[in-house]
């Protein structure tokens, strides 16, 4: 009888159990198709805008005003893309854009690496403060230096109308991309340096063949940012550029918009969708990196 019963009671244990992993299974799933639901209805708010401009870009004129609106053209002209790119001298301005953002990429992936190799595996007096005091210029926007900047470069160095003030800081350093380097590298062991040195390696080729190939997610994310910022950087060209011929994408566009755009809504947005083509692309192909980069720096202090 005391057999029968423990029976029973463990029987009735076990249905409990597996009615709790049910509804735990009912729970997660639940939870799960609702997430997925936010994030898809998040996305089409997010690309309503973007969906918007391609379709106004392949409009006839007399659309583009039509009420009620229509998401799409009745017919697309494709035509509407060379016809908007040729109003503005548009092939010097994507000239102009891509020597000043490759410049400044490489500038970046090159100073801040080393610097932020320097702060995370070199062993030296004061590095903390000197990392303490570079984080805090993260705090100073850039209209506070945007005035002495400007002063070094057009009035002491005679730099006015030229790329070199877009160019130039890219390679002296840039605050956050040292910072998130810097927290990339401190996640990796330090066994690997211990290792480095008992085979001859010497500092730079410590830097060059270990650390480097191990950081390629926070490289990526540090490319991915400084092309998206200096792609689109209107306000330091609108300072420094004078001469039409020097123009970037960004200060084109606004051209467009302040002397063409009234009649030309459609050429309009079809040069804004060429020109955000590029950045685009760079993000779907380095999308996992970024996504990695960003995840793993900040694990370790």
């Amino acid at each position: 009888m005391q057999s029968v019963t423990s029976a029973r009671a463990s029987l009735g244990q076990r249905s409990e159990r597996a009615h709790w992993r049910q509804s735990i299974r009912v729970q997660r799933m639940i939870t799960t198709i609702l997430s997925y639901f936010f994030l898809t209805a998040g996305s089409i708010i997010f690309l309503i805008p973007l969906i918007w401009m391609i379709s106004t870009s392949l409009r006839p004129e007399r659309e583009v005003y039509k009420y009620p609106p229509k998401i799409l053209p009745d017919y697309f002209l494709w035509k509407n893309y060379i016809k908007g790119w040729n109003i503005l001298p548009f092939t010097t301005f994507l000239k102009n854009t891509l020597i000043i953002t490759l410049s400044n990429v490489t500038g970046n992936l090159i100073s801040c690496s080393l610097v932020a190799f320097g702060f995370a595996r070199l062993r030296a007096r004061g590095s903390n403060v000197l990392f303490m005091l570079l984080l805090s210029t993260m705090m100073l926007p850039y209209e506070v230096t945007m005035i002495p900047q400007f002063i070094l470069f057009t009035q002491i160095l005679k730099w006015g109308n030229t790329f070199r003030p877009l160019i130039l800081p890219a390679w002296l350093g840039w605050n956050f991309g040292i910072f998130l380097l810097r927290q990339f590298f401190m996640t990796i062991p330090f066994e690997l340096d211990d290792a480095a040195k008992i085979d001859g390696a010497s500092t730079f080729r410590m830097y060059w063949q270990i650390m480097l190939p191990l950081s390629k997610p926070a490289l990526a994310t540090i490319a991915i940012f400084a092309f998206m910022g200096n792609w689109n950087n209107f306000l330091a060209p609108l300072i420094y550029l004078r001469d039409m011929s020097k123009y970037t994408l960004a200060l084109g566009l606004r051209m467009f918009q302040g002397q063409y755009a009234v009649h030309n809504q459609h050429y309009l947005m079809a040069v804004s969708v060429a020109t955000l083509l590029p950045i685009l692309i760079m993000f779907f192909l380095a999308q996992k990196q970024f996504v990695q980069g960003i995840a793993l720096t900040g694990i370790k202090g």
